[in-house]
């Protein structure tokens, strides 16, 4: 497709030889983007491009030495991101972009062969994945204590009794201790599916 309109820089549908002429509108670049939430997955992002250009690599699609000089490349961006220096620009549209960007600017064309194989959407399952089991290991750090604190406030005060409610109306007396604890097993229940 020709067009007197310069090609947009994004290649693809909206890029040179793409279905479409022109650049993006920046609304529509704006509305796209997600690298305001997805930042927060930079060092899954980076693992996740070291396994794969290790796995790229043992296969033969790319040399040794390019595998080397992309997992140098990916550790100086993952350096940047854990120094608070990495910077984010316009037309870094999420995670996967930014880094491969910035990878790019750092070793050169050979960071583009990081994509080679790899769909976005392998990109974003891998990443999810990944900061979902940290997020998860995590959470069940915090409930580990809130439970134990709970267990432990419930024993101090078994003796406290309170008025057990019925359809929102008081009726017999319990133990505090015991409605307390009918309030944690259900996030014991929770922290086992996490686990």
């Amino acid at each position: 497709m020709s067009s007197d309109k310069p090609a947009g820089d994004r290649g693809g549908l909206f890029g040179a030889g793409g279905r479409f002429k022109g650049g993006v509108d920046p609304i529509m670049e704006k509305f796209n983007e997600s690298i305001g939430f997805d930042k927060r997955m930079w060092a899954q992002d980076i693992r996740g491009s070291i396994a794969y250009a290790k796995a790229i690599g043992k296969v033969g699609i790319i040399t040794q030495e390019e595998v080397n000089l992309l997992v140098e490349g990916l550790e100086k961006v993952h350096q940047e991101w854990a120094e608070g220096k990495f910077e984010i620009k316009p037309g870094d549209e999420d995670i996967h972009t930014a880094n491969e960007r910035r990878l790019t600017e750092i070793i050169g064309p050979t960071g583009g062969k990081l994509h080679t194989g790899r769909s976005r959407n392998d990109q974003v399952a891998t990443d999810t994945r990944l900061w979902t089991v940290e997020a998860e290991r995590d959470i069940l750090k915090d409930m580990a204590t809130l439970l134990t604190v709970g267990a432990t406030f419930a024993k101090e005060n078994i003796d406290i009794l309170m008025a057990g409610y019925t359809h929102l109306q008081p009726a017999q007396p319990i133990r505090f201790s015991h409605w307390l604890c009918s309030h944690l097993c259900p996030l014991m229940r929770d922290a086992m599916r996490l686990k």
